[in-house]
């Protein structure tokens, strides 16, 4: 009877430790080579437009998306992903429905019910023109101006061509079509 408790227990201790182990080494990157993005709030981001132009990037989210959480898990941590965000963007996490009152040039944007579970900020409302959709991902150009919103999850691999498409200024000389059909991107 002790020997059956003790291979039970024995059991019982591998399989709560062995999925631990095996999430820690799938999650890690080789050392060095991780790079995470670097998110900024919108004032922020703003602010560093305006002394250093660049684009933004802004990806709207809420806390009780799914598809948001898998952005972030996967296509976000991809060390190209990041690195090139980081290079070329602002980049901004925004919530949603973020409660507190964002003053933007003069402008006032507001949360009308923070209370509210679900209510969305009115900056969120004007980034998205009004097609609240989650995960969104936003645009800016240098003076602050909306080059387009996607909408939707992104692998990695299908997300590094919209990033490139924006970051190298592509979107000035070729229609979206005309570029995705002639690019070469680094991710598989």
């Amino acid at each position: 009877m002790k020997k059956q408790n003790l291979l039970i227990l024995l059991i019982f201790s591998f399989t709560l430790f062995l999925p631990c182990g095996m999430t820690a080494q799938e999650n890690q990157k080789a050392p060095g080579k991780a790079t995470p993005v670097k998110w900024y709030s919108f004032e922020e981001a703003y602010a560093l437009s305006k002394k250093k132009p660049k684009k933004m990037f802004i990806d709207v989210f809420t806390e009780w998306c799914g598809w948001c959480k898998k952005m972030d898990a996967e296509t976000f941590a991809d060390p190209l992903i990041a690195k090139y965000m980081n290079d070329h963007f602002y980049c901004v996490k925004f919530d949603a429905e973020r409660k507190d009152t964002i003053v933007i040039d003069g402008q006032t944007f507001v949360n009308p019910n923070p209370a509210s579970k679900r209510s969305t900020h009115k900056l969120a409302v004007e980034l998205l023109r009004g097609k609240l959709s989650y995960p969104s991902y936003v645009f800016l150009n240098e003076k602050g101006q909306v080059l387009t919103v996607v909408s939707g999850y992104q692998k990695a691999k299908d997300f590094e061509g919209v990033l490139s498409y924006f970051g190298t200024d592509s979107y000035l000389k070729s229609t979206w079509e005309e570029y995705r059909a002639t690019f070469q991107g680094k991710l598989k």
